[in-house]
């Protein structure tokens, strides 16, 4: 399993991929430490995710440096990431206990009767390589502490941020077999998961993969969180602050390199801002700073990988086949590295790439509409939900549209983003289940009802 810069497409290091019979041994090993790790008091378990978040911050550098090496991730944002890694672990080291609190009903005189949250077991992990820690950290942090034990099947490009998350936890004091990294490939997965010892999976990535993975899954009646793909809407109506309204839009386009499922994708403006908008957007996304990820003042690095970069070009291609007009960008720089500079389309048709499927990657499609009922059937008319963001003076008025878009989570005045402490996750083809907050420590626990006579 090699991995490779995409920066300068040197190769960096080979890592060796697990046997059938190293997946046999940490399955086993995974199973015998889960026998003990649900028995720990669940102090001591958010006490070693307290632990988990200072490793974290005090190896910051090495693994900010490790991310942005294995796929491109500007070294500024590749710090951040593992900064809100140590904030989530913090977050449920602090709420775990409150989370878990049994549920208590009511019943007869001298009977009590509640609700407890025992954990399920080895939960298997599948995730991509665009928030190489977050995604990873997003699932580990609650199910380990809610007394369940990981198996990491992590994207092959980042198989260095694999170990060094395992790394983590070791460090931390997590027990053998608690956490653990598999090195397989994609077609290892299945046998995984029909495991018996393998008792849940979540999956961050495509909608093939989550189909694939809800469908062994569903076999064998096991619980999965699916977070997939999006093409959020930006909606700008005719009352935005405009010049908030850009700088947020440029950020939520082009952080991590456009390569992230709740980046806005489609930008729907309203007739009145609209000529204004985007030339603030345009001029704003030509004023970024495209190049090294290694470089303090990079906006914008590489595309992970120069497939993925092609893909998404032949996405812009056909889609100005189609009648798209290219206003910056367009075409991949003339340099070393797989490099897609910030590129705005208008005139989008119906139909075409960057209409109907996920972009992933720094290219903005931006729609004209006459009215806030058009931007909403603009914004519902796609086969994803995962994110939306609303921009408008009036915060009732944000709040009452909210209410009208399909989608797992509406910003108002804020890029759509994953936080701690409210609950993240899709609808339609962008998945279903919720993480983070008290959804995502619960989400693979039995729920027992406990009658005591």
């Amino acid at each position: 399993m090699d991995s490779i810069d995409p920066a300068t497409g040197a190769h960096l290091r080979s890592y060796r991929e697990d046997s059938d019979a190293d997946v046999e041994s940490k399955l086993e090993r995974a199973n015998d430490a889960f026998a003990d790790w649900r028995e720990r008091p669940l102090r001591e378990r958010e006490e070693l995710l307290a632990a988990a978040a200072t490793v974290l911050r005090d190896d910051e550098d090495d693994y900010a440096t490790l991310m942005t090496e294995e796929m491109g991730k500007p070294i500024t944002q590749a710090r951040a990431e593992i900064r809100k890694c140590a904030w989530l672990c913090d977050h449920y080291a602090e709420y775990a206990s409150a989370y878990l609190e049994p549920d208590h009903y009511p019943s007869p005189a001298g009977t009590t009767v509640k609700t407890v949250y025992d954990p399920l077991g080895p939960v298997l992990a599948v995730m991509p390589w665009n928030y190489p820690f977050w995604q990873v950290i997003r699932f580990a942090a609650p199910y380990l502490t809610a007394g369940n034990v990981g198996l990491l099947k992590h994207a092959s490009n980042v198989p260095g941020c694999a170990k060094a998350i395992e790394e983590v936890f070791r460090e931390a004091g997590y027990p053998d077999g608690v956490f653990q990294t598999l090195l397989i490939g994609s077609d290892s997965v299945n046998d995984v998961l029909e495991d018996d010892r393998v008792r849940a999976a979540t999956l961050t990535g495509s909608g093939p993969a989550g189909r694939a993975v809800a469908k062994t899954a569903g076999e064998s009646l096991k619980k999965t969180v699916l977070e997939l793909g999006g093409s959020d809407p930006f909606i700008v109506l005719e009352d935005a602050p405009l010049e908030d309204a850009v700088e947020t839009g440029v950020t939520a386009r082009t952080q991590n390199g456009g390569q992230s499922c709740i980046a806005a994708k489609r930008f729907i403006v309203h007739e009145a801002v609209f000529d204004e908008y985007v030339d603030r957007l345009v001029a704003a996304f030509e004023d970024l700073a495209v190049g090294d990820p290694m470089d303090e003042d990079t906006d914008v690095g590489p595309q992970a990988d120069p497939d993925l970069m092609d893909a998404l070009h032949e996405q812009v291609v056909e889609s100005v086949e189609a009648g798209a007009t290219v206003l910056t960008g367009g075409e991949p720089l003339d340099r070393d590295g797989a490099y897609y500079p910030p590129t705005v389309l208008t005139d989008v048709p119906a139909g075409c790439p960057v209409d109907t499927e996920e972009t992933f990657g720094p290219v903005a499609a931006v729609y004209e509409v006459a009215s806030e009922r058009e931007a909403i059937e603009l914004a519902n008319d796609t086969r994803f939900g995962l994110g939306a963001s609303v921009w408008t003076a009036d915060r009732a008025r944000g709040e009452r549209l909210a209410r009208d878009i399909e989608a797992g989570c509406v910003y108002i005045n804020q890029l759509t983003k994953s936080d701690p402490r409210v609950p993240f996750g899709g609808i339609k083809d962008s998945g279903y289940g919720r993480e983070l907050s008290e959804p995502g420590i619960t989400a693979f626990v039995n729920r027992k009802t406990v009658w005591t006579e």
